[in-house]
């Protein structure tokens, strides 16, 4: 690949890269995403040091030890724009060479880990339970915006997605399994796994009307009807599928670990949101410990 030009992977002044301020040697190879910001100090208030802090606008990467293990928190903000930023970011700092903007001969693999809340769409899966994503769909075909081979991405048994229209345009969803090795390390924390579905926002997009109609009318019925194999939709949130089918293109390995704080179905969210993110914390830093 051709050195790559100041207008398109910009440095700050100290050498950092645009967004997350980060320099190469900043982050471990093993970095554990957030949303929220403060999530990042839920987090690393158990380790027993802290090498390295920074932040940027909503995003905040902290570096230190847990249980003689190296890792990285950094907050992702909301939503796929955000995601695009921090895995093409952090793709750069461990596979461009800053000096000279080339790609590295030889080329580094991240485990990239969400840490996230999300809804589930079946009522047998409860509030307060933890799910793994097995797949995730991004439903409103955000990573369209780059040309994926179609080896990456997993079609659903009905080929449902073909025919899925979002909000009456072309773009094409598209499904990603998350990394099988993550999988292996990490499947024993969860209660279920199942297909996430990835949206751009929050209410109209997720089938939500509060004082607007949204124009995704039986959203989760339609939903519903997407077949796989052993698996089936079970939830939303809006960073996973992306998370995921970056990762597959830049080679890197990366599973979503939800906490589950509402029920759309039984239209219930949780009486104790903060323990049960907790407890999600402490089961995926316990497992990382030993990867």
């Amino acid at each position: 690949m051709l050195k790559q030009k100041e207008s398109e992977l910009i440095f700050n002044e100290d050498g950092s890269v645009y967004h997350l301020k980060l320099k190469p040697g900043n982050i471990s190879n093993t970095i554990i995403l957030v949303g929220d910001p403060a999530r990042v100090d839920l987090i690393t208030q158990y380790f027993s040091s802290i090498e390295f802090t920074v932040q940027n606008r909503e995003f905040k990467t902290v570096t230190g030890i847990y249980k003689n293990t190296r890792l990285s928190v950094l907050s992702t903000g909301i939503g796929s724009g955000n995601i695009d930023i921090v895995l093409n970011e952090l793709d750069t700092l461990v596979n461009i060479d800053f000096n000279t903007r080339n790609v590295k001969p030889s080329l580094t693999k991240l485990n990239l880990i969400r840490i996230g809340t999300s809804g589930s769409i079946q009522a047998d899966i409860p509030i307060d339970s933890l799910l793994i994503s097995s797949k995730a769909i991004d439903i409103d075909g955000f990573l369209n915006n780059y040309k994926i081979s179609q080896e990456l991405t997993y079609i659903p048994v009905n080929k449902f997605l073909e025919n899925y229209k979002v909000n009456n345009n072309k773009l094409l969803p598209l499904c990603f399994d998350c990394s099988d090795y993550l999988m292996g390390k990490l499947k024993g924390i969860a209660d279920f796994s199942g297909v996430t579905v990835t949206c751009n926002g929050f209410y109209g997009s997720q089938g939500r009307s509060i004082r607007i109609q949204s124009s995704n009318d039986n959203f989760i019925e339609e939903l519903n009807k997407i077949q796989f194999i052993n698996d089936r939709v079970t939830n939303l949130e809006m960073e996973t599928a992306i998370i995921y089918g970056m990762s597959k293109i830049l080679g890197h390995e990366a599973i979503s670990l939800n906490a589950i704080l509402a029920n759309r179905e039984n239209g219930t969210y949780s009486e104790k949101p903060n323990e049960t993110i907790n407890k999600l914390i402490l089961l995926t830093l316990n497992s990382l410990s030993n990867l």
